[in-house]
């Protein structure tokens, strides 16, 4: 029996609330699959740990994560603390100390849904976003000087390498290899970061000269006007490769066109090294609505669709996805997509399917 370690970070805000179903699914799957097993460890780390220990995570842990076959979180963040302690003390540095640099992000219309912009049904819009997760605008390299005074100096270092611009772009077109499009679009700013993002531009015309891909379409778009074509012709899009920053704006972004956040998944892996994938909703803590009940588990358990994928449980994943698919076309979705269900009748619904 294949029996999957999965790390459980269920974090903050409603985080608890959608891992829970996630975990649901999980077992599910494990009594109608042959063969499927898990095995659960929960750790409570967050900012509950924070204020305890004056760290989101124990310093080891890290190492203790590594034992796992794969990750699944949540959310991070609460209003109490600054975002930039809950993020860099807790999920950035498992991007980066298991060079998770690949950060997948779908971006679909399904069955059921209706978009905000006028004229796109089920199918129009498909969009898969790699966005570099290690490197580029999120870098820790900066500083503050004179700190408190008028002359205060805050820099940020963006870092870009040529290593890893290549090995993300080179992930867009494997994957727009795969796809009947065939048409990967380069989103940049070339233009005003003329160090930086030319190397990007560089690189991305040398990996679409490889002869593999030579019937991969390309496209570039700046991202301004990336972010006004999402909104007026989100159709032209297929795969779509961007640095950190610009993806992760970009995709938010793209959430919006399709339904939501609520519906958002997202996969942080390296196909190439042993460490364990990490799998999250995009969506944040959102603590206003935390222990209503209320919150869409459809992000959570779509981003289990994609560890299934990553564990090479194929036909689980497929199984998963084609519920949810169902679900969202049905009448028991959760209030943010129309309809009246709580978050454990949503994934109730979801486990029906299965």
């Amino acid at each position: 029996m294949a029996k999957h370690r999965v790390a459980l970070l269920p974090g903050d805000g409603i985080g608890a609330e959608v891992v829970a179903e996630g975990v649901k699914v999980l077992k599910t799957l494990s009594k109608l699959e042959q063969g499927l097993g898990f095995e659960f460890t929960r750790y409570p780390w967050g900012s509950d740990f924070y204020h305890k220990t004056g760290r989101m995570a124990p310093e080891n842990y890290l190492d203790k994560l590594a034992k796992h076959d794969t990750i699944l979180l949540g959310a991070v963040g609460r209003p109490d603390i600054p975002d930039h302690i809950t993020l860099q003390q807790l999920l950035l540095p498992i991007r980066r100390a298991f060079d998770l640099y690949i950060n997948l992000r779908p971006i679909i219309l399904y069955e059921g849904l209706e978009s905000p912009l006028k004229g796109y049904g089920p199918g129009e819009i498909e969009i898969l976003f790699f966005r570099e997760n290690v490197e580029g605008e999120y870098s820790p390299a900066g500083g503050r000087h004179y700190t408190g005074f008028p002359q205060e100096i805050a820099l940020q270092n963006v870092i870009f390498t040529r290593m890893g611009c290549d090995r993300i772009i080179t992930a867009a077109f494997e994957a727009a290899l795969k796809r009947k499009r065939g048409h990967v679009t380069n989103v940049t700013k070339s233009n005003a970061q003329g160090y930086t993002l030319v190397l990007w531009d560089e690189v991305f015309e040398e990996v679409a000269a490889r002869p593999r891909y030579k019937k991969i379409k390309t496209a570039k778009f700046l991202v301004d006007a990336a972010a006004l074509e999402f909104v007026r012709r989100p159709e032209i899009f297929d795969v779509v490769v961007a640095s950190n920053l610009f993806a992760d704006i970009l995709t938010d972004l793209g959430a919006g066109i399709v339904g939501g956040l609520g519906i958002a998944p997202s996969a942080n892996v390296n196909p190439i090294n042993d460490y364990p994938g990490f799998f999250e909703p995009v969506h944040g803590s959102a603590p206003d609505i935390m222990g209503k009940g209320i919150a869409n588990p459809v992000a959570t358990i779509l981003a289990v669709v994609m560890m299934l994928e990553d564990l090479g449980e194929d036909r689980a994943a497929k199984r998963l996805h084609t519920a949810v698919q169902e679900h969202m076309a049905g009448d028991q979705r959760t209030g943010d997509l129309g309809g009246t269900a709580t978050t454990k009748q949503a994934t109730a619904d979801i486990i029906k399917r299965l």
